[in-house]
């Protein structure tokens, strides 16, 4: 069954300026070399990059590698970070690149698969009885409906709860232009949950 509860507008929430800045915190030491340090900011935004990467590859078996490289990468990059925007949307913005350059590396390679019909044997290999499988399969299917800046900006604001402002500069578009995404894809996914159940849209 899908869903008609989608989150709500988050425009006016967002992750606490306190836990920012911490994390912000923690990446200035771990520039230090605090080992410690390290070991909080992977902690507080493990999760957060993996479900981002997840929204924007969409190809499940990619995440941890994805967010493993994201990590690495921001390890690799912590002299250059200078505190001017939140950790969050510096570690948001380095996962992104990930993605783009996994997309950039697998255009060049054929896909191999051992089965001939690959996609239902990857939906089989899943479990359905995780709690929220299906509302979490549904969301994905309507969130590859979405064009990927709509979408992007959707999953930023909406399920990872970054302010509009840092997802503009992560995007590297306007606020209007964010909110305008959100809201197309607000409207767009209503729409398409409308359609598969009248009365979700009551």
């Amino acid at each position: 069954m899908i869903t008609s509860a989608l989150p709500a507008s988050r425009e006016g929430r967002r992750p606490t300026r306190s836990s920012d800045d911490s994390i912000t915190a923690w990446v200035l030491a771990a520039r230090r070399g605090d080992a410690d340090a390290v070991e909080r900011l992977v902690r507080a935004l493990h999760r957060d990059v993996q479900r981002y990467v997840a929204h924007l590859c969409a190809d499940p078996q990619a995440v941890d590698d994805l967010a493993q490289d994201t990590f690495l990468r921001a390890l690799g990059s912590l002299h250059r970070f200078e505190g001017r925007c939140s950790a969050r949307a510096w570690l948001l913005s380095i996962a992104r690149r990930a993605v783009v350059d996994s997309f950039r590396h697998a255009a060049t390679r054929p896909r191999l698969s051992d089965v001939h019909d690959w996609l239902p044997a990857a939906e089989r290999a899943q479990s359905p009885h995780a709690p929220g499988f299906d509302d979490g399969v549904a969301l994905l299917d309507l969130l590859t409906a979405l064009p990927a800046e709509r979408r992007e900006a959707f999953v930023l604001t909406q399920l990872l709860e970054l302010p509009y402002a840092e997802v503009a500069v992560l995007s590297g578009c306007p606020v209007g232009t964010v909110r305008s995404r959100v809201a197309c894809a607000r409207a767009t996914l209503l729409n398409l949950l409308t359609e598969a159940d009248p009365a979700a849209g009551v």
